[in-house]
């Protein structure tokens, strides 16, 4: 007789697993949430006295190989920040505020004390960004994953006034590119950043570039644009927001620049991380190349009218948020 546990899944760890997670989970609920964990399903009340013509937005991501330095760490708790924080951006730079996220963690066999370090990150990052953690789904699946390993991804669910989707607006001529400054990767460019580091440095070796260890500077937390943006998106003046990715600034701009305009950046308009430059140099990178996998230090880049340029640096500054002017559209 062969059961259940003895082929790798442990129903019951999965289910104490559940239960010691319920208090950071919890945490992010408010009234719009309608059901507990457990359910077939999440259950959120629409708020739909706030808004007059409201869109649904949802975006889907992950973090990438950016997991192998939390493996490497055994660090989990800046995973989960970082997945929430990403799908955040991504829907704030189409116009949208977050209502609920729902997450996918998948294992070969589940270490509760991993799957509570990793949500309490969820969660941490869903309360700071006003976001729902309603629900998600935890799979163990023996010899599917090498042992210490795991997988997460996410979506997320906001909503903005129609009328102020980003898409919808005018990039004209002569606007400005403002840039917002990253922590770091955020959460690409990581399997060019291993191949490179992890030939000359372990994990745990302080860099003296850094001013900390290797994984210190790779685990750092993909930065939300939520609060200091969201005041922002009425203003007519805001012509376009791109998240920094996949795909470099260039990149990210010409996904919402129009087909015939070009993008005049000026490289040296702000420092480069030390990351960047230590990736670079021991990797003789090409510079073309890391301009395309890697933020170089922007994470979110503004597309304003040039007589918005006063009225943006008085908002920045007032929630403290460095900024660089870095080109306009041509």
């Amino acid at each position: 007789m062969t059961t259940y546990k003895e082929s790798g899944v442990d129903v019951l760890a999965g289910e104490k697993a559940i239960q010691n997670i319920k208090k950071h989970v919890h945490s992010t609920f408010n009234n719009n949430v309608l059901t507990d964990l457990g359910g077939f399903g999440g259950c959120y009340e629409f708020p739909k006295n706030r808004y007059n013509e409201p869109v649904l937005i949802s975006s889907a991501d992950g973090v990438g190989t950016k997991l192998k330095i939390a493996f490497m760490m055994n660090k989990h708790d800046t995973i989960g920040q970082c997945l929430v924080n990403h799908c955040v951006n991504d829907i704030l730079v189409v116009g949208a505020e977050p209502l609920f996220f729902l997450d996918y963690f998948a294992i070969g066999k589940l270490d509760g004390s991993v799957f509570e370090s990793v949500i309490s990150g969820l969660s941490k990052a869903c309360k700071e960004n006003g976001a729902a953690l309603i629900g998600g789904e935890t799979a163990e699946m023996p010899d599917f994953y090498q042992k210490g390993e795991y997988d997460i991804s996410g979506t997320i669910i906001g909503v903005s006034e129609k009328k102020n989707m980003l898409p919808n607006r005018t990039i004209s001529k002569g606007d400005l590119l403002i840039g917002l400054p990253s922590t770091g990767l955020h959460t690409n460019g990581y399997s060019l950043a291993r191949k490179v580091l992890l030939g000359h440095y372990k994990v745990n070796d302080i860099v003296p570039e850094l001013n900390c260890t290797l994984g210190e500077e790779l685990l750092k937390v993909h930065k939300s644009y939520l609060n200091v943006i969201k005041p922002l998106i009425e203003k007519d003046w805001l012509h376009g927001l791109a998240h920094i990715t996949g795909g470099g600034i260039e990149g990210n701009l010409k996904r919402i620049i129009n087909n015939d305009q070009s993008l005049n950046i000026d490289w040296n308009s702000w420092e480069r991380l030390p990351i960047f430059n230590l990736i670079k140099n021991l990797g003789n990178v090409p510079e073309e190349d890391i301009r395309l996998s890697m933020n170089l230090g922007i994470g979110l880049v503004l597309i304003i009218s040039p007589d918005a340029l006063s009225p943006l640096k008085k908002h920045l500054t007032a929630y403290n948020e460095k900024y660089h002017q870095i080109g306009c559209i041509i």
